[in-house]
C-alpha cells in the first residue's frame, strides 16, 4: 500500500471521505489532487460533501 493509500484509510468512514480531506492529503503530501482521487477510487471510497457540489 502507497502513502496516499494509508492516508486515505486512516480518515475514511464508512467508505467515505471529505472533499476537503481529500485535498488536504493531496497538500500534506505534496501530491496532486488527481493522485489523491486516483486512489480513492481505487479503494473503492466515495468523495462526499464536495467543495464543488460535484459529489454529494
Amino acid at each position: 500500500m502507497n502513502p496516499i493509500e494509508t492516508e486515505i484509510l486512516k480518515v475514511a468512514r464508512n467508505g467515505k471521505i471529505d472533499c476537503a480531506r481529500a485535498l488536504a492529503i493531496a497538500k500534506e503530501l505534496k501530491v496532486p489532487p488527481r493522485d489523491v482521487g486516483k486512489a480513492i477510487d481505487g479503494l473503492g471510497i466515495r468523495i462526499c460533501n464536495c467543495q464543488l457540489g460535484c459529489f454529494e
